[in-house]
C-alpha cells in the first residue's frame, strides 16, 4: 500500500455525536506518550500532520484520518495520564465506550505499546477490556524499537506477550518511528483486510 492521501476528516469531543462514516476504521488505543501521533506521521509519510507532544495527555478529541479516500484510522484519547482527574477519566471512558457500541465500520483494534516496558495494570485492563467487550484481540504495535538492544527485542517482545495473555495468532508489529521498522507489516496487513 501507498498512502497518497491523509485528512483530518472529524474531530469529536466530549459532547459531540459519533459520525457514521461507512468506511473501514482501523482503531488506535494506547497510553499517553506512547507514540499514536509518530505512528500516523510515519504512516501518511507526514512530519507533524498528527500533533506530537511532550505533555502526556493533551490529546483529548477522536481524531479520524481518511486514508485515501478509501478508510479511516481513529486515534481515541491516550489513557493512563495520572494529572487527568478521575472525574475527566470516567467522562473519557465513557465517550470511549460510547464510540465502540455506536461504530459499526470497525474493521481492527490496535494497541499501542512502549516495547521498553512490562505492560501496566493499565494497560492490562485496556487490553482486557477490548478483547471481552468488543470481541477483537488488538493487532499489537510495539513502539520505540529504536531504543531497544537488537539481542534484547524478543526477550521484549516475550514480556508483553505473557503479561497480556496474549493468544498464539496475536498479531505483533515492533515500529519505530525512527528507522521505520514495521511501517511495511502494518500495511500489509491493511492490505489484506481492505481487500
Amino acid at each position: 500500500m501507498i498512502v497518497k492521501t491523509c485528512e483530518l476528516k472529524f474531530v469529536c469531543g466530549l459532547n459531540s455525536k459519533i459520525p457514521i462514516t461507512n468506511k473501514k476504521e482501523f482503531v488506535l488505543v494506547g497510553r499517553s506518550n506512547v507514540g499514536k501521533s509518530s505512528f500516523i506521521n510515519t504512516l501518511c509519510n507526514r512530519k507533524n500532520y498528527a500533533r506530537t507532544s511532550n505533555v502526556p495527555g493533551k490529546t483529548k478529541t477522536i481524531n479520524y484520518y481518511y486514508i485515501n479516500n478509501n478508510f479511516f484510522i481513529v486515534d481515541l484519547p491516550g489513557y493512563g495520564f495520572a494529572k487527568t482527574s478521575l472525574s475527566e477519566q470516567e467522562n473519557w471512558a465513557n465517550f470511549i465506550n460510547k464510540y465502540f457500541k455506536t461504530s459499526k465500520n470497525i474493521e481492527e483494534i490496535i494497541m499501542l505499546l512502549d516495547i521498553r516496558h512490562k505492560p501496566s495494570d493499565k494497560d492490562i485492563s485496556m487490553y482486557d477490556w477490548i478483547v471481552n467487550n468488543t470481541g477483537y484481540e488488538p493487532i499489537l504495535i510495539l513502539t520505540k524499537l529504536d531504543k531497544v538492544k537488537k539481542n534484547d527485542v524478543a526477550n521484549h517482545i516475550k514480556i508483553i506477550k505473557d503479561t497480556l495473555m496474549c493468544s498464539e495468532e496475536c498479531d505483533i508489529i515492533t515500529f519505530s518511528s525512527i528507522t521505520k521498522n514495521g511501517v511495511d507489516d502494518f500495511k500489509k496487513i491493511l492490505d489484506k483486510v481492505l481487500d
